[in-house]
């Protein structure tokens, strides 16, 4: 659990196939994660692979502790699940993920700027069709940049007065000097109403190394370069927060919502944070077309459900060649895409109330991992002045006794 969770902030961290996301189908240990995060799924992972090698070397007494410390998370984990809520009016939106599979080769080349405008406004409309009063787009799915291209914000804009629903927009972001050059690049999402008005963008906080920037750049960038900023001409640049933004499809003030942007979804205290801002549900916005077809884009799957089962909310995800997902607040995928087919999925979204109550992960955050560094600490304090006290015994005992020499010398 330990070596999990230092991963997760380790020179920036890269938690990718944490321990604990082996346990993501056993639905009666799953639950812990309300309490735990998925470092408590790593403990009781290593904590019955502890049990297995004892009993392979007889130790019998160490084994059944084990496996006792295992069937006990498994009672808690059944005791603290429950059927998640099921949509009912009012409570829920009618939410649309968009899968445009557009290939990383052409992603950007000006040659599918229409294309794949022309996609994302077909699938736009046949989720709206659907009844879709939210479509969230994917990550970067924009082949362009918003904020400096008049035309495109025209499109886009146009398109969300036609469809009469709010979109949620993977795009690049910009910054801008005093002079109104553009002077920083953001992985963002725009969030454009239904009278097309621009109305938040949220920028992604936590970037990929190597990927979006190149850590120690005054050294290491005389030698690489990041290989995933899009148009932009050098590292993409982080947000300053984890932020919820809000919404009104149907009017009225709305409700906050989280847009955890890729590589966030990896970090689990990251995206409790939108809950804890009052996100109300999590879209989740990626591209894995980079992963191609591998294991990849099942095991991200998998850390999204996760994330979900943490915080107790509702995830629609969107990416670029898949797997697009609705996942519910037990960490079960309620449904999903193939992946590297174009698509969409419509599904009736349940908001949670009070997020920043749903679950104790959500208020306390990383108690647990916390409470195992404390008993580490604890352990190899203990050890070290067992280790002292038995030198100690050791080199009195290897001493002479006072007069023994005398003695030994009169005899």
């Amino acid at each position: 659990a330990l070596y999990d969770h230092a991963r997760s902030f380790i020179l920036t961290g890269f938690p990718w196939a944490t321990l604990g996301y082996a346990q993501h189908q056993n639905f009666a240990l799953l639950p812990l994660v309300t309490l735990t995060g998925v470092y408590g799924l790593s403990f009781v992972s290593a904590l019955g692979g502890a049990g297995l090698a004892a009993l392979v070397r007889g130790e019998r007494r160490a084994a059944a502790l084990a496996a006792a410390g295992v069937a006990l998370a498994h009672l808690l984990g059944f005791a603290l699940g429950g059927a998640p809520e099921e949509p009912q009016p009012g409570k829920s939106q009618r939410v649309a993920v968009l899968q445009g599979n557009i290939e990383q080769g052409v992603k950007w080349s000006p040659a599918w700027r229409e294309r794949t405008l022309a996609i994302y406004a077909r699938l736009t409309r046949e989720a709206v069709a659907q009844g879709a009063r939210v479509v969230v787009w994917p990550e970067t799915a924009l082949p362009g940049a918003l904020e400096a291209e008049p035309s495109l914000r025209e499109d886009l804009q146009a398109l969300a007065r036609e469809v009469q629903a709010w979109l949620v927009v993977g795009g690049v972001g910009l910054g801008f000097d005093a002079d109104g050059r553009p002077d920083a690049f953001f992985d963002s999402a725009f969030v454009v109403a239904s009278d097309g008005r621009i109305l938040d963008r949220y920028d992604k906080t936590h970037l990929v190394p190597f990927g979006e920037y190149v850590p120690l750049r005054g050294l290491l960038g005389l030698f690489v370069k990041s290989v995933a900023r899009g148009i932009a001409s050098d590292d993409v640049a982080a947000g300053e927060r984890v932020r919820s933004v809000q919404i009104a499809p149907d009017g009225g003030d709305g409700f906050p919502v989280g847009v955890a942007v890729c590589y966030e979804l990896l970090f689990p205290d990251l995206v409790r944070r939108f809950a804890a801002d009052g996100g109300e549900m999590l879209l989740g916005i990626t591209n894995d077309a980079w992963y191609g077809r591998t294991g990849a884009p099942y095991q991200f799957l998998a850390i999204t459900a996760l994330r979900s089962a943490e915080t107790g909310l509702w995830t629609a995800r969107a990416a670029n060649t898949g797997i697009s997902a609705f996942i519910d607040p037990s960490g079960r995928v309620r449904a999903q895409t193939p992946i590297f087919e174009e698509g969409l999925l419509v599904a009736d979204v349940p908001r949670v109330a009070r997020p920043r109550e749903a679950t104790v992960f959500v208020r306390f955050g990383n108690l647990f991992a916390g409470a195992c560094w404390l008993a580490a600490a604890a352990l190899l304090l203990t050890a070290r002045r067992r280790r002292m006290v038995d030198a100690r015994r050791d080199a009195m005992s290897d001493s002479p006794r006072p007069g023994a020499d005398i003695r030994a010398a009169g005899g």
